[in-house]
């Protein structure tokens, strides 16, 4: 439970597990320079599925001290949607789709909460796979977790904008039933165009044998948070990665065993390995457009992310 004391100053805040070891502690200082905005960051910490009432009484404070503009939320995602939707005066369509608030915000009065994985995962995906890759190899999505990232990203790939460029095959793969059954409930409108399954997999080994039975050409996805928000992989050390494939470990900070797994195959399965710092900067900025009502354009995301890399 944190102790809310009103801002002196205008804040930004970011909700997470361990937000003080995020780069974007450092990193937004200078972005704020850059940007001319008068405000601060700070970070609120949450136990991953902590009780409804803290999620309550953080969006309660957000939404009555004058001083706090808003926030990013990350791994609360679900759990803050199912807690406290019904504070929020505007929840944009992906927000309500997906069960989950990414951003909150506030415009003419009124408290707003956004769901932006489906875009910026979407720009981190477009950064990396190559055009027309499932019209051209029909591999499959193995989306490792079952969280708002996983769901954020069956969107985007599923897209209308893509035309026949979508994956034939995604799988969602998690530890626990009730966030799958909860996956299937909010993207079963999606199966008329692209074959999802959910898989049940307690154990890492598990997740192994599902890895084994993809296509060459694939996408593997660590969506899961291990790596960053707990130690570990949802893999073991004796995956086999599909050749040629792409892999993408959303995470950019943490122990990141899942990317170094991959590396280890990197050369003999021909893998196309992504880490998350792409993902990282485009979430930050596109909360960053609701929260401070401003347009960050591509040379904008370039010049942010050359600060932060420095």
């Amino acid at each position: 439970m944190n102790c809310y004391e009103p801002a002196k100053t205008n804040t930004f805040y970011f909700i997470g597990v361990t937000t003080g070891k995020s780069s974007i502690m450092k990193v937004f200082p200078k972005w704020a320079k850059a940007l001319n905005l008068d405000a601060q960051m700070k970070g609120f910490d949450f136990a991953p599925h902590s009780p409804a009432e803290d999620y309550r009484e953080v969006v309660s404070f957000l939404k009555n001290d004058p001083k706090s503009l808003g926030a990013l939320v990350t791994t609360h995602k679900i759990d803050l949607y199912n807690a406290a939707k019904d504070l929020f005066d505007y929840l944009d369509p992906y927000a309500v789709k997906l069960g989950e608030i990414s951003s909150i915000s506030k415009k003419d009065g009124k408290l707003c909460g956004h769901a932006k994985d489906p875009i910026s995962s979407g720009l981190a995906l477009e950064n990396f796979v190559p055009d027309n890759y499932w019209k051209d190899y029909d591999g499959d999505v193995l989306l490792l977790g079952a969280g708002g990232s996983s769901l954020a990203m069956s969107l985007y790939l599923t897209a209308a904008k893509h035309g026949d460029n979508i994956p034939s095959h995604i799988i969602i793969a998690n530890r626990s039933l009730p966030r799958l059954e909860s996956a299937k409930k909010l993207l079963h409108d999606l199966e008329a165009v692209t074959k999802i399954d959910y898989i049940l997999n307690p154990t890492p080994a598990d997740n192994d044998r599902t890895l084994a039975q993809l296509k060459p050409h694939s996408l593997i996805v660590n969506a899961t948070g291990l790596g960053k928000d707990a130690p570990g992989s949802p893999l073991t050390d004796a995956c086999e990665f599909p050749s040629d494939s792409l892999v993408w470990e959303i995470n950019y900070r943490g122990d990141l065993i899942f990317k170094e797994q991959a590396e280890k195959q990197a050369e003999t399965k021909n893998l196309h390995i992504e880490n998350g710092w792409i993902y990282f900067i485009h979430g930050w900025t596109q909360v960053m457009t609701e929260v401070f009502h401003m347009e960050i354009g591509k040379d904008l995301i370039e010049k942010l992310s050359e600060i932060a890399k420095s």
